[in-house]
This record gives structure tokens, C-alpha cells and sequence, in this order.
């Protein structure tokens, strides 16, 4: 099934992150929590185990629900009005966050060998990965919509262009 593509409008756009990537997010991370913990306990000394794994899903949690707030409580309203003086600052730190994201995206995939299973591997451990994928790839979705889609049309040099 493919999705289809995303409105550009600000409000629409907005709408269309909450409800397609944060109530997703906020689904998915605990389950992967979940399985990456009975992975590692189930597995611990095995080959490929990706120890330090649950941790990190679970400090991603965390971190994801308090941006997600912002944006929901702050920015996003203020996006839905048209904007507001100095909103380049939250969006800056929402950038700031995304960037964050990136560095724990790129130590999933070094912690779980790209995603790469071993021989055998069990049906969480296979579960696991599955849901990771798709994870990584909605959050890094979410964060190009953002980045490259809503928040320059809020940016002053963006803006000034116009």
C-alpha cells in the first residue's frame, strides 16, 4: 500500500505529522522497547546481540515525547496562526533535536549490524528488526517533512525570498 504524499500547506502538514508520525511513534517505541529487551535477555552472549539496544529505544522515548510536545503545544499552534516573531528559535531547536535524532538513528543501525539478522534468528529477534525498520524509516521521514518542508516556510531568509 502506498501512502499518499503529504500536504505542504503548513496547517494540513502539521495535522498530517501528528496523526501519521507521532501517534505512530508513540506505538511503536514501546513495543521495540519490549522486544529488544527479551532480545538481549534471551540472547545475552550470543553473536549479533544488539546489546544497549532497549536503552537507547527507551532514552528515544523520553526524548521523542518531549519534542513531540513542543511541537504539539507550541510550535504547531503557532504555525497553525501564520507564525509568530521569533519562531526561527523554536525551530532551531526542533533542528537541533532532529540532528540528535540522526546520531541515535546511526546507532541503531551500528548496534543492530544495519539491521542484519543472524542465521536463525527467532521470531522476536526477527519481529524486532522489522518494527526497527519501519521506525527508522517514519522517523526519518517525519524529520524531512519538518526540516526540509514545513519549517523553511517560517524561516526569515526562506521567508524574505518570498
Amino acid at each position: 500500500m502506498t501512502e499518499a504524499a503529504a500536504p505542504s500547506e503548513p496547517t494540513a502538514l502539521t495535522r498530517h505529522i501528528e496523526a501519521r508520525y507521532h501517534s505512530r511513534h508513540r506505538e511503536q517505541l514501546p513495543q521495540l522497547v519490549a522486544m529488544a529487551e527479551r532480545v538481549e535477555d534471551v540472547h545475552f552472549g550470543d553473536v549479533g546481540v544488539p546489546d544497549g539496544l532497549s536503552a537507547l529505544l527507551h532514552q528515544m522515548i523520553g526524548e521523542l515525547e518531549v519534542h513531540m510536545k513542543k511541537e504539539e503545544l507550541i510550535l504547531f499552534p503557532a504555525i497553525r496562526k501564520g507564525g509568530m516573531p521569533g519562531i526561527e528559535t523554536p525551530i532551531a531547536v526542533m533542528r537541533a533535536d532532529h540532528a540528535g535524532y540522526d546520531l541515535e538513528l546511526a546507532e541503531i543501525f551500528r548496534l543492530t549490524a544495519n539491521q542484519t539478522l543472524p542465521d536463525g534468528a527467532c521470531g522476536t529477534w526477527t519481529g524486532l528488526y522489522r518494527g526497527l525498520d519501519e521506525f527508522t524509516r517514519d522517523l526519518t521521514e517525519h524529520m524531512r517533512l519538518e526540516n526540509d518542508v514545513l519549517f523553511p516556510q517560517f524561516e526569515a531568509e526562506r521567508r524574505a525570498d518570498v
